[in-house]
Order: C-alpha cells, then structure tokens, then sequence
C-alpha cells in the first residue's frame, strides 16, 4: 500500500470523485454496453428521483464517461451510452458486483 501526503493525492480518491456517490455506478452499470432513454433508465433505477436523475447524467457526460444524444424530433429524444472512458470501468464495476454478492451471501451466512 502506498501512503499519500496528501488525501487528493490518492487515486481512489481521484476516482471517487468521477463515481463516487449512491447513483452514479448504478447508472453506469445501467448503461453498460447499451444506448437507453431516460425513462428506461429511470424504470431500471425506480429508487432514484428524477431530478437526481438528470442531475447526475448531466455529471456523468460533463466527466466525459457517458454520451448524451440528442435527436432533433417532436416529442424530443434523448439517449445515453458509455463513452469509450466510461467503458474503462467495466472491469470496477464487475468487481464491485462480484463483491456486493459475496458480501450478501456472507451475511445471509452469519444471521
């Protein structure tokens, strides 16, 4: 493990502050090698206010990991997909799968 001066210097911290929060790994998973519009992303996270919803999307494409398309149609159209940087998480967000099963199992485990 490496020790840091300084927190900022940290790379995890430097990650966390691209995904970090409840929503934005979830989104990212959400989209993971596919094109969704905002209700079908909405739908898939039922939990998550639509104003965070779009909030976070919004922050998401400012941080350049997810695409947002906009169609030139009446109704409006709207689409998001991970950019190629955002697919650079992949193997995190697997990880982060694989452990939140494990860490499931193991609690059904000791109860």
């Amino acid at each position: 493990m490496t020790d840091f001066k300084e927190i900022s210097d940290c790379p995890i911290t430097v990650t966390l502050e691209y995904i970090g929060g409840r929503w934005k790994t979830i989104i990212l998973f959400v989209l993971n090698d596919r094109t969704l519009r905002f209700g079908q992303i909405s739908v898939r996270i039922p939990a998550i206010s639509r104003k965070v919803l779009s909030q976070q999307l919004k922050e998401l494409v400012d941080d350049g990991l997810i695409n947002r398309k906009k169609y030139n149609e009446t109704p409006p159209r709207v689409e998001y997909s991970i950019t190629e940087f955002g697919k650079s998480l992949k193997d995190v967000l697997t990880q982060m799968e694989k452990w939140g099963l494990e860490l499931e199992k193991h609690s059904k485990d000791n109860t």
